[in-house]
């Protein structure tokens, strides 16, 4: 796989974007190794998001290039994105949380004016609960979004900033400059 700097200049435009967006301090971002297969050229983020020191919710940004262009992806950039998160268990069966988590991630790109084309995903809720050998701790409960989308430019800096937001809502942080109540100190 081709190095940034050895890459076609659309390509390293786009990683440059996402390099250099700064998230709020609660997400944690580092360079990944790319997945080798998938294109061309690729780059890789990870994310980790941090609530009062634990962490809640992790996910995976992919920025693939393909100079020839790639039908599917209706242009020749493609973002593509893992995030899970833990739930509530009492929200892992809301039947509306598929499609509420499906709007974080699309109000946060256009949020950020992040422009894009042939976006598509999948929202997965599931709920574990242990038992013999296994048994521990209290039942779990997951969210996890699959997505990709084509960034209709090189600007890929508010993609990384809509992405982030998103990442945001599904921990449940509350937005910047906002406290929650449970975060609140008391007085007394």
């Amino acid at each position: 796989m081709a190095t940034p700097s050895a890459a076609p200049d659309a390509f390293a435009r786009a990683v440059d974007g996402l390099r250099a967006a700064a998230p709020r301090p609660e997400i944690l971002l580092e360079e990944i190794p790319a997945p080798q297969r998938l294109a061309p050229f690729s780059f890789a983020l990870s994310a980790t998001v941090l609530r009062a020191g634990d962490e809640v919710a992790s996910g995976r940004l992919i920025l693939l290039h393909d100079p020839a262009g790639h039908e599917a992806w209706h242009g020749d950039l493609r973002l593509v994105t893992l995030v899970t998160a833990e739930l509530e268990p009492d929200m892992a069966g809301d039947p509306l949380l598929p499609a509420v988590a499906w709007t974080w991630l699309t109000d946060a790109l256009e949020q950020h004016t992040a422009e894009y084309t042939a976006i598509g995903g999948t929202i997965t809720q599931t709920a574990s609960t242990r038992f013999g050998e296994l048994a521990g701790p209290a039942p779990t409960a997951d969210l996890e979004v699959r997505a990709s989308w084509t960034p209709t430019s090189t600007d890929t800096a508010a993609h990384l900033l809509g992405w982030c937001a998103m990442l945001a809502s599904t921990a449940g942080l509350p937005p910047p400059g906002v406290t929650a109540l449970n975060d609140r100190h008391r007085v007394g």
